[in-house]
């Protein structure tokens, strides 16, 4: 039986053997009582990479968010983001539910805006309004396409945000991609805002894991409110050795996976009846993910689509009525794409 191309997300890679072994002999603690050695080496390292005093291991992206959020908000604050964030499509109505913040949610291209979009959202001070308070960030944003902020326009946007007195997160979920592609330092990235996650699994191959990185005071309080949402892990130095493992070898590989994505939104384009969405059309294809639109003249829903597509061998998620998503990651290599290519020509065939 030929093997399963996975495309639906960066998640779905597993431990390489050499990540397992370095979890395999990992020194363990107790993390919630603070002494897992590994835990506390990850958190180390991971402050120091994004430039920041202090770090908090966490199981999920959505909680690093969601606990960032709490960390930097009160009841009946208001977020400002962008209206395809994260916060706002995939984590539950986490903001509402855990902090009680309402979110004002921006437009813009690939997921991004411009400082005069935040100004204009900033509410004035009066009672009958909620307080602005936090600033969220995508990079790279996942449902612009896998786009990467410039760095001259991220550094912009937070100044007017920071002047206003707005705290700011950087949801940095994939923000080693952002690295990579762009050549902008970790640090650099992270250097304006308060807070930045980012998460192991997505494209590092970690099985689990994310981490927030902040001053130590909201750290601090960070962790008070990982607890409360039910993130406290004990022998956690296990995931923490597999996230020390990636940062150490699977960072700069990175770049492959994004060539394997040019390599299919290039492709895939040139296929009648399907097409790259009109952004990575006009920025190209920048990191690991490729959005695919199918043209309604061709009556063939995305579902129908991902499923001639499994029957295969090749996984794509259907994210919309006639758009589907692909995304390339270290258990993915040149021939598996060139079999994804096979397997989409034959179905629009």
């Amino acid at each position: 039986m030929a093997p399963i191309i996975d495309l639906r997300s960066d998640t779905v890679t597993r431990p390489t053997k050499a990540m397992r072994q370095a979890m395999f002999d990992a020194p363990l603690g107790d993390d919630v009582l603070g002494d897992d050695p590994t835990v506390r080496q990850l958190e180390e390292k991971f402050a120091a990479l994004l430039g920041k005093p202090a770090a908090c291991f966490v199981p999920s992206g959505t909680m690093a968010n969601q606990i960032a959020i709490r960390a930097h908000t009160e009841p009946g604050d208001e977020i400002i983001t962008h209206e395809e964030s994260h916060i706002v499509l995939y984590e539950g109505g986490g903001p509402a539910a855990l902090s009680g913040c309402l979110v004002r949610m921006l437009r813009g291209p690939r997921g991004l805006f411009e400082p005069s979009a935040v100004a204009a959202a900033i509410r004035s001070h009066n009672d009958h309004f909620p307080v602005s308070k936090l600033l969220v960030a995508e990079n790279t944003h996942n449902r612009g396409g896998g786009s990467v902020w410039p760095i001259q326009e991220l550094e912009e946007v937070s100044h007017l945000a920071r002047t206003r007195g707005l705290k700011l997160h950087l949801d940095g979920a994939r923000l080693w991609n952002a690295h990579v592609a762009s050549g902008v330092a970790m640090s650099r990235f992270g250097a304006r805002f308060d807070t930045v996650a980012c998460c192991f699994s997505k494209g590092l191959g970690a099985p689990v894991g994310s981490a927030l990185a902040g001053d130590g005071e909201t750290i601090r309080r960070a962790r008070r409110f990982r607890k409360m949402f039910g993130g406290g892990m004990r022998q956690s130095g296990l995931l923490a050795a597999a996230a020390l493992f990636a940062m150490d070898h699977h960072i700069s590989r990175l770049a492959q996976d994004h060539q394997h994505a040019r390599r299919l939104g290039a492709a895939l384009a040139s296929i009648p009846g399907l097409s790259l969405d009109p952004d990575q059309i006009s920025h190209g294809v920048e990191t690991n993910i490729v959005y695919i639109d199918i043209s309604p003249s061709r009556q063939t829903p995305a579902a129908t689509l991902c499923e001639r597509l499994s029957q295969l061998g090749v996984l794509v998620l259907a994210t919309g009525e006639h758009r589907v998503r692909a995304v390339t990651h270290l258990d993915v290599d040149p021939d598996a794409i060139e079999h994804a290519i096979k397997a989409f020509t034959k179905v629009m065939a």
